[in-house]
């Protein structure tokens, strides 16, 4: 029988068994289990993750059944379907068990220990409470060396400030003293153009005059020399 199914159904089987084994092993360390109420929880978890795996793996095989073309290889797949689902409701029974008798059993020692171990609980709440204030103390001097850091930081920032507004002063009255040196540059220019439009006059006039002093003196030759014409 087992020639004719698909490879899908065997692989799905297999895993199948492999879940309900690891839920057997999980339900036997919760019988075992002797607290705390955390690592009970935790087991529990475990189971229901491996649960929920399980039962999506019989849900699979039993959508391969329908699948199946041969009424034979249907109904067997079918009737190994069932009896892992059989199988799944039992360990489910057994897990619920198991967690009465471990619940049970952490009860138990609780109340023993409330009775028996009075000074125990006693130097465990001392010590609970001294490291609770070691604690504190430490969170404290953490917080202040947080604050202290803080502080500094300010500080730096204040001088960091400073500096930049020193800098900011430097650069504005640079930028004034750029612009004097622009308006003086500028009168230079303006003087040096005058000036050039002077010397150009003067020049100007400088022939003028020489033009009529040379044009006096020919006319005074010209008399001098040829009277007659």
């Amino acid at each position: 029988m087992a020639s004719s199914f698909d490879v899908h159904v065997r692989i799905c089987g297999q895993e199948i068994i492999k879940y309900d084994l690891e839920i057997k092993a999980l339900i036997q360390d919760i019988r075992e289990c002797s607290g705390p109420q955390p690592v009970l929880l935790e087991l529990n978890s475990a189971v229901k993750e491996k649960f929920i795996q399980l039962r999506q793996r019989i849900q699979d095989m039993e959508q391969m059944a329908k699948e199946q073309d041969s009424e034979s290889d249907k109904n067997a797949i079918m009737t190994e379907t069932e009896a892992h689902h059989k199988q799944m409701l039992s360990n489910q029974t057994a897990w619920r068990k198991a967690n009465l008798a471990c619940k049970l059993a952490i009860d138990n020692r609780e109340k023993d220990e409330l009775l028996h171990g009075g000074d125990s609980s006693v130097r465990q709440r001392k010590a609970t409470k001294e490291s609770l204030v070691q604690t504190s103390s430490d969170i404290t001097e953490s917080l202040m060396s947080i604050s202290r850091m803080m502080a500094q930081q300010v500080k730096q920032s204040e001088e960091s400030i400073g500096t930049l507004a020193t800098s900011s002063r430097t650069v504005l009255e640079t930028n004034e003293e750029f612009k004097a040196m622009t308006s003086t540059i500028h009168l230079g220019r303006k003087l040096i153009l005058k000036y050039n439009r002077r010397e150009l006059t003067d020049k100007l006039l400088i022939f003028l005059a020489l033009a009529l002093f040379f044009a006096t003196v020919l006319y005074i030759l010209k008399k001098r020399l040829f009277p007659f014409i």
